[in-house]
């Protein structure tokens, strides 16, 4: 399976779910990934105004201690660059072809 199909199969189980769930219970769902799209939006600001790189930022793990210790000092946590909200929208396509970032920020 290609990443076209991946995607296409995400988006057709998101649909079917979203069938499935009434108005009021959606908000149970989509009031996570909005606060996890918070904390990663958060993370990246205090990681630019400290300075690092595009570089170290992709770097940012849990093994570096002294950085993680030093975020989570100044934030109160800590997310690995892997598990960022960006890196996952930047990976995820819609079955249209164009990146789901690029849809999400459509009308900014």
């Amino acid at each position: 399976m290609n990443k076209q199909q991946l995607a296409s199969k995400i988006w057709e189980s998101a649909n079917q779910m979203r069938s499935k769930i009434e108005a009021n219970e959606y908000k149970d769902y989509i009031l996570g990934f909005i606060f996890y799209k918070y904390l990663s939006d958060k993370l990246v600001r205090f990681a630019k105004d400290e300075a690092f790189t595009d570089e170290e930022l992709k770097a940012l793990s849990e093994e570096d201690a002294e950085t993680v210790e030093h975020i989570k000092g100044s934030i109160g946590y800590f997310i690995a660059y892997q598990r960022l909200e960006e890196l996952y929208l930047q990976l995820v396509v819609h079955p249209d072809g164009a990146p789901v970032d690029r849809l999400l920020h459509r009308g900014r």
